[in-house]
């Protein structure tokens, strides 16, 4: 495939349009809340939402019924004028490229919101090519509204044929801030026989070899293993953000919080959360175990220089274990700057 020289990446699609960001902004996004902007009892929580979460998106997209997209569309744009997010993330879930809404989506919201938008979520990604088109169009309406930061793309990753190209999706534009498994859409371009949102299923599964006469125990499996593993490889690969998408069974607190959990030990630095009962799970799951922060200090402590090896507790610590606490530290470092309570947890004080 054809691509663009180093120099040519790295300009604006559009003149006047703002220069593309060389490394994507240092956030916490533990949680990316999704909030139905077409229901004015719910806009008129986002104030008090805005300081319980890293990012607060405007859902345009699925769950929207057809007949409330311009009310959600005008709602969203609303509730970003009248509120003050801070340092908290304000991103949207466009409608896909092939439907009816989406022209509308982007032109309204960068004309009258633009320079407060972070982020556009562009659902059902196939291929470089969708997010070629939305890089250049975007660039355009910036340079039309003389928003002055570029607005980032995180694509969803929903269909056999994006999880095929997810490579070429996270270094098809400088504009690329990350991705999110969607499993429920991915689930039917597969052919999947679920009807689950995400998690685990009791049929997916091993069993224990047999052993005589007694029963033999079945272990359940992540449907999602293989998926989230290809994502977070590309993703880390190019420089962006890896994300587990939603989790649909509201009611299961204890699933929702290991297949988060899951994700978080494979490399993804937040989920969605679609309500309220997800966001301190998400919280609680993509903070690192202040144990494991304690630790990594005193890794990083006994080797300043990331050189070398030493013995902590009994277990040899060397160049590679280094790199894996700093990590870990880096993050919690993080979230300490974000999370007063987590800061008082680690000892990192601001």
């Amino acid at each position: 495939m054809t691509v663009k020289t180093p120099r040519a990446f790295w300009k604006p699609l559009a003149i006047g349009a703002p220069e593309p960001f060389r490394e994507i902004p240092v956030k916490v996004e533990r949680m990316i809340h999704f909030v139905p902007p077409h229901i004015e009892k719910v806009r008129a929580k986002v104030p008090e939402l805005v300081r319980q979460v890293d990012v607060v998106l405007g859902n345009l997209e699925d769950a929207i019924p057809a007949d409330a997209k311009e009310a959600a569309r005008a709602g969203f744009v609303e509730m970003a004028k009248a509120t003050d997010f801070g340092d908290t993330g304000l991103w949207t879930r466009i409608n896909c490229l092939n439907s009816p809404w989406v022209l509308d989506d982007l032109f309204t919201l960068v004309g009258e919101i633009g320079d407060k938008l972070d982020v556009v979520m562009l659902p059902k990604v196939e291929g470089p090519w969708d997010i070629h088109y939305l890089d250049q169009l975007l660039a355009q309406l910036e340079a039309r509204h003389g928003v002055r930061k570029p607005i980032l793309i995180h694509a969803i990753l929903e269909t056999a044929e994006g999880v095929k190209n997810v490579e070429a999706i996270a270094t098809a534009s400088p504009r690329m801030h990350g991705m999110s498994l969607g499993p429920a859409d991915l689930a039917a371009s597969r052919g999947m026989k679920t009807t689950r949102v995400g998690g685990g299923h009791p049929d997916y599964a091993v069993l224990a070899d047999a052993a005589g006469d007694a029963p033999r125990t079945a272990f359940q499996q992540d449907l999602w293993h293989y998926t989230v593993a290809k994502m977070v490889d590309a993703c880390l690969a190019a420089g962006i953000k890896p994300f587990y998408g939603p989790f649909g069974d509201f009611s299961d607190g204890a699933a929702c919080e290991a297949q988060f959990r899951n994700a978080f030990l494979m490399g993804c630095v937040g989920a969605w959360s679609l309500h309220p009962t997800q966001i301190d799970i998400a919280k609680r799951v993509f903070s690192p175990d202040a144990r494991e922060v304690a630790f990594a200090k005193r890794i990083l402590d006994a080797m300043p220089d990331g050189t070398g090896a030493v013995m902590i507790d009994g277990k040899m610590q060397d160049d590679a274990t280094w790199k894996q606490a700093k990590v870990i530290w880096d993050l919690a470092c993080q979230v300490a700057a974000r999370d007063p309570e987590k800061a008082a947890e680690y000892g990192i004080s601001g």
